[in-house]
């Protein structure tokens, strides 16, 4: 009996040292998108998804010589649709954050950009800090860290939050909310638009851990396989050709 157990053990320590057991190779990843939060993620007008997000994501896959495959999904479905085994990655500028690493695991970040606030140019807001913004009512898209921020930090503010990232811009312009906290680059993006005009960034930005694609906890070979990716495409200068067909400056995170 210890022979067998002795062979057992030497068996298993032979496997340890010549890496007979393999992490998974992932030839096929299933990766969802919300597709409504442009310049990052989005559906044009001939239906196709399309964005930072998908483009890195595809560069990804291409380093991975992996099969992928797009879908749409809601903003809040995405963590438990993931957990329920729908799709293999998020790819949808989902900021890193320690309440989401409880149920789900990230590879390295593939950009960064702060939270900030905006609010019509006429109101000369100076300071966001919550003292200064009792009263106000704030806007911000439900689930991501600018939500979770506003109801940890501002609650002598009336936050309001909202499915989608375009009905709080909507609500801003129609005046039913005094500002908005969202994510810095989104944010710029829309303030080149018609409808922001008249808004402009106000206060003090505030830091985040950065973007990272989401996956499950179960499968750490994939994190580090697209983590390892995300690092390949940025020394061979795809990413930044990326980068610069969306932003003036590199978002890239170290």
């Amino acid at each position: 009996m210890r022979i067998v157990k002795q062979a057992a053990i030497a068996a298993l320590a032979l496997m340890a040292v010549t890496g007979a057991v393999q992490a998974k190779e992932w030839k096929n990843i299933r990766i969802a998108v919300e597709g409504a939060f442009p310049p990052f993620n989005y559906v044009g007008a001939d239906n196709q998804i399309g964005g930072f997000d998908v483009e890195i994501a595809k560069a990804v896959c291409n380093q991975l010589k992996a099969e992928c495959t797009f879908a749409v999904q809601d903003w809040d479905g995405l963590i438990p649709a993931l957990q329920a085994g729908k799709f293999d990655a998020i790819f949808s500028s989902m900021s890193i954050t320690d309440e989401r690493k409880k149920v789900i695991d990230f590879s390295r970040p593939y950009y960064q950009s702060p939270s900030s606030f905006i609010a019509p140019k006429s109101a000369a807001i100076k300071d966001t800090s919550p003292e200064s913004l009792k009263g106000k009512t704030i806007g911000a898209q439900s689930s991501t860290v600018q939500a979770t921020e506003l109801e940890e930090k501002y609650k002598g503010s009336d936050v309001k939050l909202y499915p989608t990232q375009d009905e709080v811009n909507l609500d801003l312009v129609s005046g039913r909310i005094d500002m908005l906290f969202v994510d810095k680059l989104p944010g710029l993006d829309w303030l080149k638009t018609a409808d922001g005009a008249n808004f402009e960034f106000v206060g003090t930005d505030l830091p985040t851990d950065g973007v990272g694609a989401g996956v499950r906890q179960a499968d750490s070979d994939l994190r580090d396989q697209i983590s390892a990716a995300i690092v390949a495409i940025k020394a061979d200068g795809t990413y930044d050709k990326i980068n610069a067909k969306y932003f003036p400056f590199s978002i890239w995170k170290d």
